[in-house]
Formats: structure tokens, C-alpha cells, sequence
């Protein structure tokens, strides 16, 4: 069975109603960027940080999978999917998705501040006085700007491994996760689905690429469908 690793950002889940990471001019719902996704913003202020992923969650419990979720889903039914996303969202898991790896954190679960192995589920909001079971704070299970990212040489191995690749919804700006395409074999197809498709430095040099420039609902199912008419060549 072949390989597929699927690669997904903010324009995935856009159409469930879910808020791309930032706009243009660099906030993301009228926040600093900074402010609310990282380890020093939640040093300054870790009320307004915790405020903020609870209105994510919120927001995340009242949307739906769309189209481009489903249509991975009926993928997986004739290949080896692997989907790698830099969302923080469960949409994936939600539209019946089996292998999700979270390169960004989960926002459905909290975290211990002191003992990070420490993860829950997390449905409701954090407050300041929410503690794990050692006594620590819980925070946002989010990997922040200038965290570590744990699940990246795993996820650059299965883009080794993979003998299909696809992008989709983001735009190959943010790193690490933007690098990972090029871990792919040489000749692997890739297929980039996106309506701003950006050609970063890793995508040049991939010579077998396929760029659609379409929404992720309308463009996923449509390569899907081209996939699987494609499946036994």
C-alpha cells in the first residue's frame, strides 16, 4: 500500500470556521502574535495568554470538519495516510482521521508549567489556580515560539518514508514545519493545495510538483478523486 504523508496548516481548517494563524498585519485575533504564543508573553501576562486559548477552545467546540477533513478521511481507506499539521485544532481526529501527528500542540489539552510530561484532556477553561497533580500550574498544550518542537524528526521521518505528498492550507512560511517537504525522496509527487500557493526554497527544488490553487474543501476533494481513479498506476 503506498505511502501518503498529508502536511496541513491554517487554510484546512479555515472553511470550519476557524481562524487563520495570523492576518496581514501580523495579529492574530487583534493579539500580538508574541504576546499570546510565547513563553515570555506567558511570562508577562499569563491571564490574558490562558483567555485567549479559551476562546480557541470554544470557539474549536462549536465547528465542524469540512469537506477537505471528509475527504482525507475516504483517502485512508486505499492508502497508508499519515497527516503532519501544524493546527492545533482536533478536526482531523473529529472527520475519522486515524493517524494525526500535532506538530504545534493540541488545543484540547492542558499541560503542566513544571512537569510537561504531565498532559490532560481539556475541554473546558484554564484558569490561574489550575494545578496538575504535583501542584503546578496548567497551561495551554501549544508548542509557543522558541519551544521545542517534539514530534518534528518524527514527522520528517514519515516525509522520508512517503511515496505520495501533499500541502495543504498553508503557507510555507513558518519553520521548522515549512522545511519538512524537504526531506522528501527526490522525484516524490508533491502536490500543493492552497489558493496563495507560496513556492518556498524546499519546493524549487522538488522537480515533480503540482500546484492547485484552490480552497482546501473543493481542492482536497478533488485530488483525492484524482488519487483514487490513479491508485492501481
Amino acid at each position: 500500500m503506498k505511502k501518503i504523508v498529508v502536511l496541513t496548516g491554517a487554510g484546512m481548517s479555515a472553511e470550519s470556521g476557524i481562524s487563520t494563524f495570523r492576518d496581514s498585519n501580523g495579529l492574530w485575533e487583534n493579539h500580538d502574535i508574541m504576546e499570546v504564543a510565547s513563553p515570555e508573553g506567558w511570562e508577562r501576562n499569563p491571564a490574558l495568554v490562558l483567555e485567549f486559548y479559551n476562546a480557541r477552545r470554544r470557539q474549536l467546540l462549536e465547528v465542524s470538519p469540512n469537506a477537505g477533513h471528509l475527504a482525507l478521511v475516504e483517502l485512508e481507506k486505499h492508502f497508508d495516510v499519515q497527516i503532519i499539521t501544524q493546527n492545533v485544532d482536533d478536526l482531523h481526529e473529529r472527520s475519522g482521521s486515524l493517524n494525526v501527528i500535532h506538530l504545534h500542540g493540541e488545543l484540547r489539552k492542558s499541560r503542566s508549567t513544571a512537569y510537561p510530561h504531565l498532559i490532560y484532556p481539556c475541554d473546558v477553561d484554564i484558569r490561574i489556580g489550575d494545578h496538575c497533580e504535583k501542584g503546578s500550574q496548567l497551561r495551554p498544550h501549544i508548542v509557543w515560539f522558541g519551544e521545542e518542537v517534539p514530534m518534528l524528526d518524527r514527522a520528517a521521518d514519515l516525509v522520508d518514508e512517503a511515496d505520495i505528498v501533499l500541502i495543504v492550507g498553508t503557507s510555507m512560511q513558518v519553520y521548522p514545519a515549512a522545511g519538512l517537504v524537504g526531506y522528501a525522496v527526490p522525484g516524490t509527487p508533491i502536490y500543493y493545495v492552497d489558493p496563495k500557493p507560496a513556492i518556498n526554497f524546499e519546493l524549487k527544488r522538488m522537480g515533480n510538483l503540482k500546484v492547485m490553487a484552490e480552497m482546501a474543501g473543493a481542492g482536497v476533494s478533488k485530488l483525492v478523486a484524482e488519487l483514487l481513479a490513479n491508485r492501481d498506476s
